[in-house]
């Protein structure tokens, strides 16, 4: 979903990588015409795929005014079948070392786990994938699907969003064990191809999360990409942000990197 500031060093990109479905790795810039509902998310998917090793600040903004920040190592392994994401907190020294992995095969539910340093692998009910990544806003669900493989696209409007006139985008799985959402909606800049909001429903069509792209930077290949998050729960009442430091998309990751008995020093 993957997002996230340009540093000056053109190879040194911000970037926060979720799954989340958010962040295209190798966006484009198209001058083609419009493209159906079904080429424009078979065109993110694509775009979705590929490995990244990212340093990202995540600054949760608590309902009593306080804040807790956290930097984070992210590693990303996206493959038209897979997709497995870890999180390690770097910093600050308490939270030092706490690991969340998550792996998700296409048409399946998510799986996941999470360790704290001396204490057991806790491994991730499929109740739990609602639950706060690190006790922020996005969800573990958030982080590791991909919307823009499911079965059913429909293109269900337009709006313009900073300035952008956007194609809303809407997905849905076709088995509803593949996600606790039943539907989202991506607005697309479709120039660019990347997402500048996302929002995700409930079975009820409540709004459980909304992601707004805050900023959009290049990468090292100088493909789009989102460079800046805003997630919001509105069933509380804080808010999250991802701001990146740096991203590294050169890189090759094996299953032992995603394994939690080699995670934990």
């Amino acid at each position: 979903m993957s997002i996230l500031s340009l540093v000056k060093p053109p190879r040194s990109l911000t970037l926060l990588a979720f799954s989340l479905s958010l962040i295209s790795l190798h966006g484009q810039e198209p001058s083609s015409p419009a493209l159906s509902a079904q080429e424009l998310a078979s065109q993110m998917d694509a775009n979705f795929q590929g490995n990244a090793l990212i340093r990202s600040q995540m600054e949760i903004h608590l309902p009593n005014g306080g804040k807790r920040v956290m930097q984070l190592q992210i590693k990303q392994r996206r493959t038209k079948t897979a997709s497995d994401l870890s999180y390690r907190v770097l910093w600050p020294n308490e939270y030092r070392d706490q690991v969340v992995i998550l792996h998700q095969d296409a048409g399946k539910a998510p799986t996941g786990s999470a360790t704290v340093p001396h204490q057991p692998v806790r491994n991730l009910a499929s109740s739990q994938m609602g639950d706060g990544l690190l006790e922020s806003d996005l969800s573990y669900q958030d982080a590791i699907e991909n919307v823009y493989n499911w079965k059913y696209q429909a293109i269900v409007g337009t709006e313009v969003i900073n300035g952008v006139t956007c194609q809303i985008l809407e997905s849905k799985p076709d088995n509803s064990s593949v996600s606790i959402y039943a539907k989202a909606r991506s607005w697309i800049d479709p120039r660019r191809l990347v997402p500048l909001r996302i929002e995700k429903y409930s079975t009820t069509d409540k709004l459980e999360r909304r992601i707004d792209i805050t900023r959009v930077a290049r990468d090292e290949k100088h493909h789009p990409i989102p460079a800046g998050l805003t997630v919001r729960n509105p069933g509380k009442n804080s808010t999250t942000d991802f701001n990146g430091a740096s991203i590294n998309q050169d890189v090759s990751f094996t299953d032992s990197d995603f394994a939690s008995a080699n995670i934990v020093p």
